[in-house]
């Protein structure tokens, strides 16, 4: 049985997804849940180091449900948290199209200092390069890494 585009994506971003959790864990942070509020992972004090993933944080700049992919407590330097968002694009398509949304939502709608992790070499390089440059005026975006160097900054920063 062959896999359409969009479930070949969709595993894809899994993956990326994955590693991000890998590092999370290699840096000493246990998942707490999926699908919960910000409010029950802060709550789940047991654990210093923690993280969930699809957390509800609110609603977004249409007024909509806003989830974001990973956000993880516990970094000392980082009291409000960390969220992580995860976009991939293997070939061409949408994902890319939807960073000035995802840069509005973080600007003015996401609680804590965000990363956002890409991957896939079907992005338009104008869109990533835009979306890099927004980091000098959101104040709550914080890099835009490909993997490897999320692995880097990990290392210095979880």
């Amino acid at each position: 049985m062959t896999m359409t585009q969009g479930a070949r994506a969709n595993q894809a971003g899994k993956i990326l997804e994955s590693n991000v959790e890998t590092i999370l864990s290699v840096h000493g942070y246990f998942q707490v849940g999926n699908h919960v509020s910000k409010e029950f992972l802060f709550d789940a004090s047991l654990l210093a180091k923690r993280y969930a993933k699809q957390v509800y944080i609110g609603s977004g700049i249409y007024k909509t449900t806003l989830k974001v992919d990973f956000y993880v407590v516990g970094s000392p330097v980082m009291p409000s948290g960390l969220i992580i968002e995860c976009k991939w694009q293997e070939s061409g398509g949408s994902v890319d199209e939807k960073f000035p949304y995802l840069n509005l939502n973080i600007q003015d709608s996401y609680p804590a200092p965000t990363i956002v992790v890409i991957g896939g070499e079907g992005m338009r390089e104008g869109a990533i390069k835009w979306l890099r440059q927004q980091v000098a005026c959101n104040h709550n975006l914080l890099a835009v890494h490909t993997l490897d160097r999320f692995i880097a900054w990990s290392n210095n920063h979880l």
